[in-house]
């Protein structure tokens, strides 16, 4: 792009169209063009202006960024030349006096999104453009510049792929690594649009020597087990012998401590509680929780537990006598279940310092375990993660307690759906809230990942200042993103049913400004690949055939053998 005294021819050839006025806002204006094949929706342009005189400094001309939000056919051949599909319209216009080879006229609509400074990012000055002015593509350098916060391969970048508009990886797309983990984010798509792939694009940057990140994966499909590839990879080696930590949890790993779970986590695990059973049950926590000294956790276990439940539902009878009543067995009976539990343990545990290590991602494979054991898994893990950093930060612990976390932590939910639903109680849903609205300030970052963003909680969604959107065809989703993620523009949103597998908007505070983006190809081998059920039936059907043929081929004694059942020939 060219400043004051630039060379005008290059700005000459970048030339595509002439301000007509105002557009329908503000904010907006239009150009006319006759090119139509470089204003395509979301496209980069800008205009000139000359900025007010400011002290010691002479006249100064800005570059205005604008994004291009719609198109229409404003002037064209006459609708009859098009009528005949044997006859180029092109030749009848030549006949009629129509010389120019591109006789249709485009008005097109601009968002102006301002002229860049490198402190404070884009600044709007408010002064729109005179009718005749002329409008120009920006150059592909220029938009590495303005486009991305960080630069590839910084310290805090993450090189997602490139400029969907431009040719390929002519415009690298670089985030804020800082903006995704402090401001959390979120990644929005359809069914087989490429979300879980992205996800593994942004974690193997994460885990780039450049960023080196401290990562925990809640995996509710077992899909993340291929980022193991990442150990002893060429790519993610360091200069000074760095190598990304892959831990893989199986649901044979997984264990929480039960003296780590509070009352609706048990709750959640125990079948159905009338509201008699809800009260002793609470009534016993709270007898547990005076068994507290100091900043200690008092590890309680199940029979604890039970014995406060018993302590809890005792009182006098008219006769002075103590009494128990029908509540603490039939509760005693259903803590019992949870005594034997795989993933609730009396003393086994998986600490903050044991899934969070900087260099390290640790993913919690959880495709065995039941929806409500996930749900109490995920609010123990994520609510212990969360006071840690928050102790950690206040000196309330030191090095040596599990629960010492002194760098920033970034957590990855998938089918967040299913930890926060919109209208359904969840047990994750307050811990996530409460992290999301004030995690920030401890270092504890999230990222959610569904392919409902309507069914997702709003209140939830509304804190990821940071977005991802992907192909989504379903209205009531599409609706849903209109209110809950406001950085992308209606503009871009009105694409979201036109993009393709590994096509995403992003948008939000790791970015500039909101850009469609087309997703790199991963390093680490992908593990979300859909099945593709004619190869396997095939596959199926041929070794089926070999084995008949090969029993076929067997020696008549053996085939005897093998056709009488119980003394009876079945010949």
């Amino acid at each position: 792009m060219t400043k004051a005294g630039g060379n005008a021819l290059n700005r000459q050839h970048c030339v595509i169209g002439t301000v007509k006025g105002p557009g329908e806002n503000g904010n907006q204006y239009l150009f006319i063009t006759a090119d139509n094949r470089q204003v395509k929706i979301g496209e980069f342009v800008y205009y000139q202006v000359s900025a007010p005189e400011t002290r010691g400094s002479g006249p100064q001309m800005l570059d205005i960024l604008g994004k291009i939000s719609d198109r229409r056919l404003s002037d064209h051949l006459p609708d009859r030349i098009f009528a005949d599909t044997e006859i180029s319209p092109e030749a009848i216009a030549a006949l009629i006096g129509f010389t120019d080879p591109s006789p249709e006229i485009y008005e097109v609509t601009v968002d102006v999104i301002g002229y860049f400074n490198p402190d404070l990012g884009f600044i709007n000055p408010r002064l729109t453009p005179d009718p005749g002015a002329k409008v120009c593509i920006v150059d592909d350098e220029t938009l590495v510049k303005v486009v991305n916060k960080k630069q590839a391969g910084e310290v805090g970048s993450a090189t997602v792929g490139s400029l969907l508009l431009r040719s390929a990886n002519a415009v690298p797309v670089s985030l804020d690594v800082k903006e995704l983990v402090s401001t959390h984010m979120a990644i929005l798509a359809g069914t087989g649009s490429g979300k879980s792939y992205t996800a593994g694009v942004l974690i193997e940057e994460f885990l780039q020597p450049y960023n080196r990140a401290a990562v925990l994966i809640f995996d509710p499909h077992g899909e993340y087990g291929t980022l193991a590839e990442m150990r002893g990879h060429p790519q993610f080696a360091g200069d000074d012998g760095y190598v990304p930590d892959v831990q893989i949890l199986t649901p044979d790993d997984i264990t929480i401590r039960i003296s780590s779970l509070d009352y609706y986590d048990v709750l959640t695990l125990l079948p159905e509680m009338s509201d008699r059973q809800q009260s002793i049950l609470n009534k016993a926590f709270i007898r547990l929780k005076k068994h507290k000294s100091g900043s200690g956790e008092y590890r309680w276990n199940v029979a604890d537990l039970i014995a406060s439940v018993y302590e809890s539902d005792t009182a006098e009878d008219d006769e002075g006598n103590l009494k128990v009543g029908s509540s603490a067995p039939a509760i005693e009976w259903k803590l019992d279940r949870l005594a034997n539990s795989q993933y609730f343990h009396q003393t086994n545990h998986l600490a903050p310092k044991d899934l969070f290590e900087p260099g390290r991602v640790t993913v919690l494979q959880m495709n065995e375990i039941s929806q409500e054991e996930q749900q109490v898994i995920c609010a123990a893990v994520l609510r212990q993660s969360y006071l840690a950093r928050i102790n950690t930060e206040k000196n309330k612990i030191q090095e040596g307690d599990e629960n010492y976390l002194p760098y920033p932590v970034f957590t990855l939910v998938e089918e967040a759906h299913r930890f926060a639903p919109a209208k359904e109680p969840s047990r994750c849903k307050a811990i996530l809230r409460t992290i999301l609205s004030e995690g920030r300030k401890f270092g504890l970052g999230v990222g959610l990942i569904t392919q409902r963003p309507g069914k997702l909680d709003s209140d939830v969604l509304s804190q990821c200042m940071s977005q991802f959107l992907m192909r989504i065809v379903n209205p009531v989703d599409q609706e849903s993103l209109k209110y809950g993620v406001e950085a992308a523009g209606r503009d871009l949103l009105k694409e979201l049913p036109s993009l393709t597998k590994g096509q995403v908007i992003i948008s939000g505070a790791c970015v500039n400004t909101p850009v469609l983006c087309q997703v790199r190809q991963r390093l680490t081998k992908h593990g979300g690949e859909t099945l593709d059920a004619p190869t396997e039936w095939q596959k199926h059907f041929q070794q089926h055939r070999v084995r008949s043929q090969t029993i076929d081929r067997a020696p008549v004694a053996a085939k005897t053998k093998a056709q009488t059942f119980q003394g009876i020939s079945l010949e």
